[in-house]
């Protein structure tokens, strides 16, 4: 009975795991509000692709996306050591 435990629970934890695998790039999209980054830097037309404003928003935006990554990136480890150090738990 308890050997059908864990192979359940080992189960479970690769179907999460592959769950969370698929579905990692999509934390970031989310983060910044799945904005089109050239019509936000643009600000409706007020500031010119290639100045000095947009190119600062473009890199802005890049490192905002960069950071929602390694969150996402953190969050989805912290949580498969979590299940791992705590098999107890359901």
């Amino acid at each position: 009975m308890r050997q059908t435990s864990a192979r359940l629970a080992l189960v479970l934890m690769a179907a999460l795991a592959l769950a969370g695998c698929a579905a990692r790039n999509q934390g970031a999209a989310v983060a910044l509000g799945n904005d089109d980054d050239d019509a936000v830097c643009q600000a409706g037309g007020k500031v010119a692709p290639g100045s000095a404003e947009y190119v600062a928003c473009r890199k802005d935006r890049d490192v905002q996306r960069q950071r929602a990554e390694a969150r996402a990136d953190r969050r989805q480890r912290d949580l498969g050591e979590y299940m791992l150090n705590h098999p107890d738990r359901r």
